[in-house]
């Protein structure tokens, strides 16, 4: 049986909120008749998606699977209703994504000039939501810096960027140019530690200010900047977007004994526009290995 995506959609709400009653108030529909539709998904799929006790509404392993598979196809869904009202207008539009660090002026001027059937936008993005507006159909290509998830996209990489490490203008190894990453042991890294694999140092028991949910990582650059600023710790990042982080609480040293980053160009699999490989193979001529 097809799954029911309109089900689908009262999953995931039930899931993040952790309640009937306040995923019902969401959906604007009534809490018995959000209680018939996952009923209904939970038939469909001959599984029980969620346990309900005096904790509230916790998912079982089957419902942590279809969370885990229903948010990019909720999110490939939307993209496809998207592309397909554009495709019925008379111009052709087409979405570059981009990201701080990564000049995509020239490529863009160059694409126009040969694909002037086209009518190109240019939005910005950043690490934190990139496959979100891959996936949602927000922009046609993208500019990342990988890892992207695994099956999902075509990827094309162009070129490693090597990391720097963000410090307190105030701690004692601002001044310098450059540090190992065994030199910042004693340091708590403001970030996931599986961000930067080499890691061997501390990480935050709890939340870095100014964040109050506990028990999370900053999630924006922003966030992780403050905490930098405040000399909760470090946060390693790509160095292209230290020049448009720029401030003057915050140093950036570049980091030594880790790997780059890589840069490259993204977008969904099994599309076949056209434009998207002729905009791929001028990205490669024009940021990949050789280029000027």
């Amino acid at each position: 049986m097809d799954l029911d995506m309109r089900r689908v959609r009262y999953f995931v709400a039930v899931a993040e909120e952790s309640s009937f009653v306040r995923a019902a108030s969401r959906l604007h529909m009534t809490q018995p008749a959000l209680s018939r539709q996952i009923r209904a998904l939970e038939e469909d799929l001959s599984v029980v998606l969620f346990q309900r006790d005096r904790q509230g509404t916790l998912l079982t392993r089957a419902g942590h699977q279809l969370l885990e598979d229903a948010r990019p196809m909720l999110s490939m869904a939307q993209a496809v209703q998207q592309r397909v009202r554009m495709a019925n207008r008379e111009v052709n539009h087409f979405t570059i994504g981009f990201m701080p660090g990564v000049i995509v002026t020239p490529i863009v001027r160059e694409f126009a000039r040969t694909a002037p059937q086209l009518d190109i936008e240019v939005v910005h993005t950043s690490i934190t939501d990139q496959v979100d507006f891959l996936l949602d159909g927000r922009v046609d290509v993208c500019y990342v810096r990988l890892p992207l998830p695994e099956g999902m996209f075509e990827v094309v990489p162009l070129f490693p960027e090597p990391r720097v490490v963000a410090l307190s203008s105030a701690h004692p190894l601002a001044e310098l140019k450059a540090v190992h990453v065994e030199d910042l042991r004693d340091m708590t890294l403001l970030q996931d530690p599986l961000d930067v694999p080499e890691w061997r140092g501390r990480v935050p028991r709890h939340p870095v200010m100014p964040l109050e949910d506990t028990g999370r990582f900053p999630v924006t650059i922003e966030e992780c900047l403050e905490g930098v600023a405040s000399g909760a710790g470090c946060y390693v990042m790509p160095a292209g977007m230290a020049g448009f982080y720029r401030r003057d609480d915050v140093a950036y040293l570049t980091l030594e004994g880790v790997a780059p980053r890589m840069v490259a160009l993204a977008y969904t699999k099994h599309r076949t526009m056209p434009e998207l490989h002729q905009f791929a193979e001028l990205s490669r001529r024009m940021l990949g290995p050789g280029a000027d």
